[in-house]
Formats: structure tokens, C-alpha cells, sequence
């Protein structure tokens, strides 16, 4: 299935509505307004945060956004930059996010990760709104992601080890 072809014009202007929907999560989250936050969903979204927690529907949604997100900018806050996006059809768009934190005044957070948002947005009612997002961070270069240690990963290397001396004595089953 390819991607749906809209004529430029109507492209652009689909892109500034969508653009104005990502400066308002910016404007939301950094003036910390749970309320204006949470109508940029529809009532059946789904968000996984960037540590992975899964929030199903605008109430579930809006339970965790008035929690968490009072208090949370006092020492700094984030950016947001559309930097693609991808029309499925012409009212259901792909778009990824540019996510940086900043100070308070706008310079950026020495060691802190970026964030790369994929947000899905359907248009509703002439309205583009959230449907399903995903908050990923993005590690720096030079870190690894820790490594797991679960009871699978320890019953799999026993395995190879009783497989290995199998071999190294002749026998193989």
C-alpha cells in the first residue's frame, strides 16, 4: 500500500494545521496546562510515555497528565520541532517530533537525551487531533542500553553451556 498523494497546496496547509498542533503541546506542557494538554486527544487515543507506560483513553490520559505534569517544568522544560511527516490518507498523518530539553530560558540541558515523538493524528471534525503516540528517548551515542539479566536469558546461556560441553566431549543431543 503506498502512501496517499493530496496536491501540494492542500499538503501545506494540512502540515501548518498539524505544526500548530505540535506548537500547542509545546505551549501546554512548558506553561504546565494538563487541561489544553489533554484535548489535543481524541477520546480513544492511546500514549506510551518515554518510560513506557501505557495510557489508554482521554481519561486515563488525563489522570496521568494531571498528576504528573503540575510542578514539572520549574527547572526546565522541552521543545518540540515537526521534522516529518507522513500522510496515510489524507486525514490520518504519521508525524515525528524533534523533542529537546531546555532551561527556562531556552538553552539546551547539557546531558540530557532528546526525545523523538512519533505522534499519529487523525482529523476529526476539520480538527487534527492525537491518537496514538509514542514518546521514545534517544540515547547518546556513546551509552549502551543495559543489559537484562531475566530467568529466559539465564536458562539460555545454561543451555549453550551444557551444549557446549556436550560437544567438547563428543556428544551431541
Amino acid at each position: 500500500m503506498e502512501t496517499t498523494r493530496i496536491d501540494e497546496r492542500t499538503r501545506q496547509a494540512e502540515i501548518d494545521a498539524i505544526e500548530h498542533v505540535v506548537a500547542t503541546i509545546q505551549h501546554t506542557q512548558q506553561n504546565e496546562l494538563p487541561g489544553e494538554f489533554v484535548a489535543l486527544f481524541r477520546s480513544d487515543a492511546i500514549w506510551t510515555t518515554a518510560l513506557g507506560k501505557r495510557l489508554t483513553g482521554r481519561d486515563e490520559i488525563s489522570a496521568f497528565t494531571h498528576k504528573v505534569l503540575p510542578g514539572a517544568m520549574r527547572e526546565s522544560t522541552a521543545t518540540y520541532e515537526v521534522v516529518h511527516v507522513l500522510f496515510n490518507r489524507p486525514d490520518v498523518a504519521a508525524v515525528k517530533v524533534r523533542q529537546r530539553a531546555v532551561t527556562l530560558d531556552g538553552r539546551p540541558v547539557e546531558g540530557r537525551n532528546e526525545g523523538r515523538p512519533l505522534y499519529v493524528m487523525a482529523k476529526q471534525d476539520g480538527r487534527w487531533l492525537l491518537t496514538a503516540c509514542q514518546n521514545t528517548e534517544v540515547l547518546a551515542r556513546d551509552r549502551r542500553p543495559r543489559r537484562i539479566t531475566t530467568a529466559a536469558t539465564v536458562g539460555l546461556s545454561a543451555s549453550r553451556s551444557r551444549i557446549a560441553q556436550r560437544r567438547s566431549h563428543g556428544r551431541h543431543g
